[in-house]
């Protein structure tokens, strides 16, 4: 008697061609590994109200709580993320199974004439709805002007095309993963630009103890780029616990070393205020669970010195307003 055949994994995924391009590529490497795997899309609340920012909808999440809700309904069985989306809070019932490699991790300024975010203009107009890359960019450059703008890639790349701004500040994975990494002008790194804690990352989330849909991603996990994701996380989850909040962080491995650097930034009208902290941790082994416990630890340390630094003064009389404006 010929075997029951057993149902494919489902991969939820939102809808915009960044995210379907992907997702496209976790499904490709889980098939390379065996899987039989289908797409499911599912549309989250700031897919639908992409004409307000991201903190006008009232919470983090937004990209994140309806996939979620899919893997708990079993409508789906592996939640496809980007981290940075990602809030730091636990979901009871869930857990982040696997982190696959990272692509670059850091912001681009994309110009219509080539410039550099050094070599702008005076006056020129820079797009972002981003808190962390407004700031960012008013303490390297107070003289440009930020206006806000939401929208998919293309949109963006569109108004920039079309004249309404001078330069667009995106995340360069995004730009890589849909072929666009020709429009980047320039990367902003550390020490001058610090980008999105998770960013360049995804996170493959599944039910917790659902071994079928573990042993289908746990092929693609990435040891070194996971480790670094859990530290800036940690650090996050310990400063502000949302993917709201207004820091900035890049995690890395370095010679058996795992490094995290974190920035809190605020600013009060033309000042601009930043505190960074910085360490590092010697990991033997990044898949043995003792490294991702040691993420975790160096994530909270480089938090409490953040904190000592005046970084808890800074978020807290944040918190009040932080709702009412765009960030991303």
């Amino acid at each position: 008697m010929a075997g029951v055949m057993s149902e494919p994994i489902r991969v939820g995924t939102r809808g915009s061609r960044l995210a379907l391009g992907q997702t496209g590529q976790v499904v490709e490497q889980m098939r390379r590994a065996g899987s039989d795997v289908v797409i499911e899309i599912i549309s989250t609340r700031g897919d639908t109200r992409g004409d307000l920012p991201v903190a006008a909808l009232g919470s983090d999440g937004v990209f994140v709580r309806e996939l979620e809700r899919a893997l708990l309904d079993g409508r789906i069985d592996v939640a496809v993320h980007s981290l940075k989306d990602m809030p730091t809070a636990a979901v009871e019932g869930l857990e982040i199974g696997c982190v696959p490699s990272r692509v670059t991790p850091f912001d681009a300024l994309v110009s219509r004439v080539g410039h550099s975010l050094e070599s702008l203009p005076a006056g020129a107009t820079v797009g972002t709805s981003s808190i962390r890359r407004a700031v960012q960019v008013a303490a390297a450059r107070p003289d440009l002007v930020i206006h806000p703008l939401r929208g998919n890639v293309d949109t963006r790349l569109g108004r920039l095309d079309a004249g309404d701004y001078d330069a667009l500040i995106l995340a360069a994975a995004g730009l890589e993963r849909l072929g666009l990494r020709h429009r980047v002008t320039s990367l902003l790194e550390p020490p001058l630009f610090w980008p999105a804690i998770g960013q360049g990352a995804l996170g493959l989330q599944i039910r917790s103890g659902d071994h079928r849909a573990m042993e289908a991603i746990a092929p693609l996990d990435d040891a070194a780029t996971h480790a670094a994701v859990r530290a800036e996380r940690s650090c996050l989850a310990d400063l502000a616990g949302g993917c709201l909040a207004p820091v900035a962080g890049h995690a890395k491995v370095v010679d058996g070393r795992l490094w995290l650097g974190t920035r809190v930034l605020e600013q009060s009208g033309h000042l601009v205020h930043q505190v960074t902290a910085e360490d590092d941790v010697v990991i033997s082994d990044l898949a043995d669970s003792a490294a991702r416990a040691a993420a975790d630890s160096l994530g909270r340390l480089v938090a409490s010195r953040l904190v000592e630094a005046g970084a808890g003064e800074m978020l807290a009389r944040m918190r009040g307003s932080v709702v009412d404006r765009p960030v991303r």
